[in-house]
């Protein structure tokens, strides 16, 4: 039986990891044709590949800048990246899953060997596509693929029943970051010129400009992360030692990337007023969960902090120079204003009415 298991389950692995391996290649191959190489080293496309389908999975760089050799990160990652790897993976189970027949008794243990084997492949990826000038952190493998693999098998074939808690905090994320996708999309489009320039300015082509589009679709939850965090006060960094925010702003220069486009030009505390809708949000929270027990309402906040946790450690890291060490919201403080204007939002709810009926 454990034969059966392991055959099936390795056999859609290894289609998973091609499902989404294979356009990578293909766009690398391309992109080195065109480009060009100064080795002409047919292995440079095939190493981009697999850097490319390990930055999917939000694996960080470590990296060595010519000429002076300077040492560099690469760990703000397109989030938009990560829907083709737990699609592939999500495929992959699905088609173990009819292999099997549905046998529900092992189920179980082919998620786990799913997983198992899926990381494994990832971390040898990691571990032969270095260079002395890219590294994938190989050691870091296990701990981004196999919670995103075993997650993602975990949501196929069998019905999920998510905790009230769980529920209602992840609708109220998912609220919010709604609400910041709206006033980003917003904020583009009435700084279209600065976006045509700094388009210009990378003058990418044809070929390049359809990579350039790309890029920028996939960087746009990352975006939106940030714009809950300058809503939500703190702001966000573009760069060591910058800070973007209603009420402070220090930024030298803006890096050529038609999203940031929609940046603000200056400190605007008028955009405070974002931390009355996030506080209302935590109004609503209230009211859906107090219906139930003020036990749920409890459990619904200390899943949003989570949750929030989550995102922003997601939404935050270095984009490969020092001068870029710092980009994305800060995690703690994003985590910490959020929350708090939650709480705040539910406190107002629970209190404000018991007042009023005391008078």
């Amino acid at each position: 039986m454990f034969v059966r298991v392991l055959g099936s389950t390795l056999t859609q692995v290894l289609r998973s990891v091609a499902l989404v391996l294979l356009p990578t290649g293909f766009i690398a191959l391309l992109a080195w044709a065109t480009a060009g190489s100064a080795t002409g080293n047919t292995g440079d496309p095939m190493r981009a590949a697999l850097w490319i389908w390990l930055g999917a999975h939000q694996l960080p760089f470590s990296l060595v800048l010519p000429p002076g050799n300077d040492a560099g990160l690469l760990t703000y990652l397109p989030l938009g990246a990560l829907i083709f790897p737990i699609l592939a993976i999500r495929n992959g189970v699905s088609r173990t899953i009819d292999r099997l027949d549905g046998d529900s008794s092992v189920l179980p243990l082919a998620r786990i060997l799913f997983a198992a084997l899926y990381t494994l492949i990832g971390t040898l990826f990691a571990f032969l596509s270095a260079t002395n000038a890219v590294k994938p952190i190989w050691y870091l493998t296990p701990l981004v693929l196999f919670p995103l693999s075993l997650i993602s098998a975990a949501t196929v074939g069998r019905k999920l029943f998510f905790g009230q808690a769980l529920l209602f905090s992840s609708r109220i994320i998912s609220l919010l970051l709604g609400i910041s996708s709206i006033l980003f999309g917003v904020f583009l489009f009435l700084n279209l010129t600065t976006v045509k320039n700094l388009v210009l300015v990378l003058q990418p082509g044809i070929f390049g400009g359809l990579l350039l589009l790309l890029l920028n679709i996939l960087y746009l939850p990352n975006a939106v992360v940030a714009t809950l965090g300058y809503f939500s006060g703190t702001g966000f960094a573009l760069g060591s030692a910058t800070i973007i925010s209603p009420l402070s702003f220090n930024l030298n220069s803006l890096p050529a990337f038609p999203l940031l486009g929609s940046v603000p030009k200056s400190a605007n505390p008028l955009a405070l007023f974002g931390i009355v809708v996030v506080i209302f949000a935590g109004v609503l929270l209230a009211s859906w969960t107090t219906t139930l027990s003020t036990k749920v309402l409890i459990q619904s906040l200390f899943a949003s902090i989570l949750i929030l946790a989550a995102v922003s450690y997601a939404g935050s890291g270095a984009l490969i120079t020092r001068a870029m060490s710092a980009v994305g919201v800060s995690p703690w403080k994003f985590t910490l204003s959020v929350g708090g204007e939650l709480v705040i939002g539910a406190l107002l709810a629970l209190y404000v009415p018991r007042i009023g009926n005391r008078k």
